[in-house]
């Protein structure tokens, strides 16, 4: 029932806003953060915990030991678009999706078509000098011979563009999230269990007729949904094209 509820919704609006996370990349086999298969669950070699190095101070700190981690765990560069992302750049090409918000950093999005992606913590293929700001693709850290990238210009340190524990999130990039989420009719939120803050607080700005949660496991706001479904969020886009 809930899909050919969702069917319907999406054929009638004009107006949808696409709320994703991490759970729309595991389908292109990156894993996410706090699942059992996660980064922060599962046994690794390094000397910290996963938390400590995606923070600011690690970075600043223990910048050699930050890029390792990064490197072996961060980057999937033979990842591709799944069921999710066509089904989107789909919906975008139909007019029908205005924006598409991301927790994730792989631009995978963007990959598969689509034009107007919110991109909350950041990409991996976005790099840039701490000392000259000069821009530097994804195949410039990975193939550094050095194990901490450094400008070609002025020798100052590459860092990835992505948000750490301690950063802030680019306010233009939230202002405009919360801008198009104010004014969708529908807001469709998938793979994410909307517990981490402030991506998950970005739903109470939602003033549209249905606010649909795909999810495999529950969460906080599934009480407060028109629409909720946990299954795989590719099968469920998928199948209402």
């Amino acid at each position: 029932m809930s899909y050919e509820k969702l069917k319907s919704v999406v054929d009638s609006s004009e107006n949808i806003v696409f709320l994703g996370g991490a759970g729309v990349s595991t389908e292109s086999n990156i894993p996410d953060f706090r699942s059992e298969a996660g980064i922060y669950k599962t046994k690794n070699n390094f000397s910290y915990p996963p938390e400590v190095m995606l923070s600011h101070t690690f970075f600043m700190s223990h910048t050699e030991d930050f890029f390792d981690f990064y490197r072996k765990k961060m980057i999937y560069k033979d990842a591709k678009p799944n069921d999710t992302h066509y089904a989107l750049a789909e919906l975008e090409k139909r007019g029908k999706l205005k924006a598409i918000i991301t927790q994730n950093i792989d631009g995978l999005h963007q990959m598969a078509g689509s034009h107007n992606v919110l991109e909350l913590h950041g990409s991996i293929h976005r790099n840039y000098c701490t000392r000259c700001n000069k821009f530097f693709d994804l195949d410039y850290v990975i193939k550094s011979t050095n194990l901490i990238p450094k400008c070609d210009k002025c020798n100052g340190l590459v860092k990835p563009d992505v948000v750490l524990y301690e950063e802030s999130l680019d306010m233009d990039v939230l202002n405009n999230s919360v801008e198009y989420i104010r004014k969708a009719d529908i807001l469709i939120v998938g793979g994410t269990s909307l517990v981490v803050y402030p991506a998950a607080g970005l739903v109470d700005y939602f003033n549209g007729s249905n606010l649909v949660l795909i999810n495999k496991s529950t969460t906080p706001y599934d009480n407060k949904a028109n629409i909720v479904i946990h299954d795989s969020i590719g099968k469920v886009l998928k199948s209402i094209l």
